[in-house]
């Protein structure tokens, strides 16, 4: 029998006196969540598409986007030079790394030491003044806790403070601390510049260090991730999904980034280049062309066209194999080998026919194109164990499965990486999956679940099996939210010379995303039509400002904040990023030039060109009450009363 209201109710406040057993414990538990409520709200930090670029990314993350160097200038304004103010950024960002240049420049030592010290109290005072002193105190490192706050906090009761305090800074100098006292509160400071960082999608591919911001962002002390198309086809690599690691493959070859694979999560290439080699050595490999970087080794480029071919024509075996099994997916269109005309060297698409680039395809039987030859299909299962039995690679993706999700809400504020799916009229496209239509919202929903189940079922591995494959769907299909274009013309772009082939037409979300009506319609549909400041913060399509394009949509109501972190896209953007900073005072844009290297940032001291632009700025201070937390804690006030009453009248006893 259902319990009543009041029962359950009952039931509520019994288990919450166990925690707070009498009138004084929940008066008080009241008193400091109504003092975290006025308190002003953290600093969110937002950032995507970072592509593997991890120098830039790590950068980013140590100077808040410039919220260090904000602060810094808050703290000291004019009182010290520009220079300071550099030198002073640069320790903080990297203090290990400054440190050992310092120690060898400085010819007083103890005077440079003492200096900093003051010079990083006072900083930390001033980041760490907007939360409570528990929150604080559980960010402070292990073994300097006691000394650093004593040296943070303001002592009434001490007469002397400056004696005090210089007491406390020498005693760490003479005790040949200093570094590692420095070290420490320069790390404190970027943990408590930046309470919580968003990271809006596409993490892997393109540059060279995926595997290395991972292991960063396992590290930081509050994130959240929404998923990206290039994290979904790792995610679904990962899972031991066949297409998906044939194309992890062929991404990272063509962008000479297989370091990646083989060093960052040591998974072993050999069978496949075995097979390459053996397969290739006499084949037309003209259209697989790396894309080297700068410290790509040339000496293996024959070597990599051969295994870029080889991969290449497995996924799309694989790719063709998973289309026929998935009518709903209606991709019938990228059965491009079925259109190919093996004799006369063309391919007949969209009522047209091409000539192909190269049509020396020794593994593909016209009459059945989607088989794998024996060769391939061992490859293929030695790829799979390969993925699936790297441990850090797994470790990664469980993190990003705990901390990840296809969207968020989050203070009032939306946040995706793609698109909502929506037809030119902006209306929400929808999919039929298990005979009934999603759209909006529901799509997002349902395509998550899917996602989860390709790597967490383990009983029902036809359900598993099944989202590996709707994974795939979300990386490259028409309808999905994070990819966004009507096909992803993988084979036309190596094949085809004809350019107007390579063309993925976007959806129509693109062009009616500075529609306020279509706007306002997305953030009803998930649930924001009620907030007045809400926003949609967006990544995954480049800004191109040297064509005018701008970050800020329909009247500031929508962020575009992928301004080309990856190199790859940084021609054509003009720029090396957007980030965006969400603090007590409002919305601020970072718009970034391109960063040379963290060597370059230590030894000269080179932090990154930034433009800051004030979006939105609130007359009042946005506090921790008008955030979801802040909810969360009025939830909790309003449980505490109803206990405190109940101990008033009697209905339950204190205890203690």
């Amino acid at each position: 029998m259902a319990k009543s209201s009041a029962e359950l109710e009952k039931k509520l406040i019994e288990s919450l006196s166990k925690q707070f057993p009498n009138k004084a414990a929940a008066s008080t538990e009241i008193i400091n969540l109504q003092s975290i409520l006025n308190l002003p709200k953290g600093t969110e930090h937002f950032l995507t598409d970072i592509h593997g670029e991890y120098e830039q990314f790590n950068h980013v993350l140590k100077n808040g986007s410039g919220s260090v160097r904000r602060k810094i200038d808050e703290e000291f304004g004019n009182t010290l030079t520009m220079k300071d103010k550099k030198s002073l950024a640069t320790l903080i960002y990297y203090p290990e790394e400054k440190l050992s240049l310092i120690e060898k420049e400085e010819e007083n030592i103890d005077d440079w030491y003492r200096i900093t010290l003051y010079r990083l109290v006072a900083l930390t005072r001033r980041v760490a003044s907007k939360y409570t002193r528990s929150k604080v105190r559980k960010a402070l490192p292990k073994d300097f806790a006691y000394v650093i706050e004593e040296l943070i906090t303001e002592k009434a009761e001490v007469q002397d403070k400056e004696g005090y305090y210089d007491s406390i800074i020498s005693t760490i100098i003479w005790l040949k601390r200093a570094p590692e006292f420095i070290t420490a509160l320069s790390n404190l400071i970027q943990t408590l510049v930046i309470d919580h960082l968003h990271i809006v999608g596409d993490i892997y591919d393109r540059g060279p260090g995926a595997h290395i911001i991972m292991d960063t962002l396992m590290q930081y002390h509050s994130v959240d991730i929404e998923w990206g198309n290039h994290d979904i086809i790792w995610m679904a690599a990962a899972s031991g999904h066949p297409a998906s690691i044939a194309t992890v493959i062929r991404l990272s070859v063509r962008y000479a980034n297989l370091s990646t694979i083989e060093e960052g999560y040591g998974i072993n290439l050999v069978p496949l280049v075995t097979f390459a080699l053996d397969t290739y050595k006499d084949s037309d490999c003209g259209p697989f062309a790396i894309r080297p970087g700068e410290e790509y080794n040339r000496h293996d480029m024959n070597m990599d066209e051969m295994v870029h071919k080889a991969i290449f024509v497995i996924q799309m075996k694989l790719e063709g194999q998973l289309i026929k099994r998935h009518p709903e997916f209606e991709m019938d269109d990228r059965l491009v080998l079925d259109f190919i005309d093996y004799e006369k060297e063309t391919i007949e698409l969209y009522g047209k026919t091409y000539p192909l680039i190269c049509c020396d395809f020794p593994t593909i039987d016209p009459r059945d194109p989607y088989r794998l030859t024996p060769e391939e299909e061992e490859v293929v299962e030695r790829l799979q164990l390969a993925f699936i039995h790297s441990e850090k690679l797994q470790r990664h993706v469980r993190f990003l499965y705990s901390k990840g999700s296809m969207y968020r809400v989050y203070n009032g504020n939306l946040l995706y990486h793609g698109c909502v799916p929506m037809d030119k009229d902006g209306k929400f496209l929808s999919m039929n999956i298990d005979g009934r239509d999603y759209a909006g919202r529901e799509l997002y929903d349902i395509l998550e679940t899917y996602a989860r189940k390709a790597y967490y079922s383990t009983k029902d591995m036809a359900e598993k099996e099944k989202g590996q494959d709707y994974m795939y769907y979300i990386w490259t299909g028409a309808k999905s939210p994070v990819f966004g274009k009507d096909r992803m013309a993988t084979f036309e772009s190596y094949m085809i010379e004809d350019k107007e082939t390579h063309k993925e037409i976007k959806n129509p979300y693109y062009d009616l995303r500075d529609n306020e009506t279509v706007v306002d319609g997305i953030l009803r549909e998930f649930g924001l039509a009620d907030a007045p400041d809400a926003h949609i913060i967006n990544g995954h399509v480049p800004v191109e400002l040297k064509k005018g394009e701008t970050p800020v949509l329909c009247g500031g109501k929508l962020f575009i904040i992928d301004g080309g972190f990856s190199k790859a896209y940084q021609g054509k953007t003009g720029i090396a990023g957007y980030t965006l900073v969400y603090n007590s005072h409002g919305l601020r844009l970072v718009a970034h030039e391109p960063f040379t290297s963290a060597e370059d940032a230590i030894r000269n001291e080179t932090d990154i060109v930034s433009d800051s632009e004030i979006i939105e700025s609130s007359n009042e201070r946005i506090l921790v009450e008008d955030t979801d937390t802040g909810r969360e804690l009025r939830e909790q006030i309003a449980e505490l009363t109803v206990l405190l009453a109940a101990y008033e009248d009697g209905t339950i006893p204190e205890k203690g």
